[in-house]
């Protein structure tokens, strides 16, 4: 399964990314930078800016990247989040928006780096939605 990402320059993000034992793609780190097109089911990993409901949670990176081309919509399945337990109830929240705005789940949250057990849980997870996709295309 395809992990697309967008990590800031602190590299928390491209960190738990690395991680993984699935492909990633990882999203630029301008908004000036032109945004792929995704042709593939894929997960989205973004982490959260912001200590409150309206300062600008979803990355701008992440909206841009969303609203570059319908397929990057269209095959996005599910929506992982990175956040900061700090934030309280705003913690993953731009996972939660990306989520209702597009019509899929959220399949996970983590914080800041992430966990060996997060990783692992995370990896687990892409390879039953891998599965469940293959089943489904058959």
């Amino acid at each position: 399964m395809l992990v697309v990402y967008y990590s800031s320059s602190s590299e928390y993000t491209h960190k738990f990314a690395r991680k993984l034992r699935h492909p990633t793609q990882r999203l630029p780190l301008l908004t000036r930078d032109e945004m792929p097109e995704i042709d593939e089911p894929y997960v989205l990993i973004t982490p959260t800016y912001g200590a409150g409901p309206n300062r600008g949670s979803v990355p701008k990176q992440v909206k841009k990247f969303l609203a570059t081309a319908k397929a990057n919509r269209t095959n996005l399945l599910g929506v992982i989040g990175a956040g900061n337990t700090n934030f309280g109830q705003n913690y993953c929240r731009a996972a939660d928006l990306v989520a209702a705005k597009c019509n899929v789940p959220v399949l996970y949250r983590f914080e800041l780096l992430g966990t060996p057990e997060d990783v692992a849980k995370v990896d687990e997870g892409l390879e039953e939605l891998c599965q469940r996709q293959q089943r489904s295309e058959i």
